[in-house]
């Protein structure tokens, strides 16, 4: 499985999964890296199995069923014990996981297997566009690893008047982003850009990650 490794990890690892069509080199991936990564933070980015077949083809294809996604994810992690196992020893740094919406929904489905300290979801998908009465939620009720989403106001697939009323475990931390859309994009009106609403998130992760310092 090929990765995109960068940053010092005195902090800790941090895995970082993309969106249902976004490619782990995308612009905006590269960008969460960037800021991730001036965390102290080593990210590692993947792709999924369906992105990874449309590298090689060039031909678009839907995302993987969610128990194919998760394994992935989970592979992700037994690669990268084998080559960096001074990161998983008994005094091991901190797993974070994060991602951009799908990316992000399969790092909390995924989390307490993996005894993740933390996950970081950049716009949570908390249910489709055409189907808002199905909601993404059930595992975010009643979930013990602490959970921080970054979600714009509003998200069509979760907006802030929606998620305030749903159910969730006090381990789900929401961030509300003025007027941002899916992607954290506010409008022009609302006095703030994109950039500001993502170095207001790299903020909150880096407070989050304070105090570790792993010698490496």
């Amino acid at each position: 499985m090929n990765l995109l490794v960068s940053g010092s990890g005195k902090k800790g690892l941090l895995i970082l999964a993309h969106g249902a069509g976004m490619a782990m080199d995308h612009p905006f991936m590269q960008q969460l890296s960037e800021q991730l990564s001036a965390c102290d933070l080593k990210v590692v980015r993947f792709e999924f199995p369906y992105m990874a077949a449309r590298r090689i083809t060039g031909k678009r294809r839907l995302p993987d069923k969610m128990p194919v996604l998760e394994e992935c994810f989970i592979a992700v992690v037994n690669q990268l014990k084998n080559r960096y196992p001074k990161m998983f020893d008994e005094n091991a740094c901190p797993l974070y996981l994060a991602g951009k919406s799908m990316g992000g929904r399969v790092a909390t489905l995924v989390a307490e297997r993996l005894a993740a300290t933390a996950v970081f979801v950049y716009g949570y998908p908390f249910h489709s566009i055409k189907k808002p009465a199905v909601l993404r939620i059930e595992h975010l009720r009643q979930i013990e690893t602490k959970i921080y989403i970054f979600q714009g106001e509003r998200d069509k697939l979760g907006n802030s008047l929606e998620v305030l009323a749903y159910p969730l475990s006090s381990n789900v931390k929401l961030h509300w982003l003025v007027d941002g859309d899916h992607d954290l994009q506010p409008r022009v009106r609302s006095g703030y850009t994109q950039l500001q609403h993502l170095q207001s998130v790299t903020k909150t992760i880096k407070h989050a990650v304070d105090g570790y310092n792993i010698a490496l």
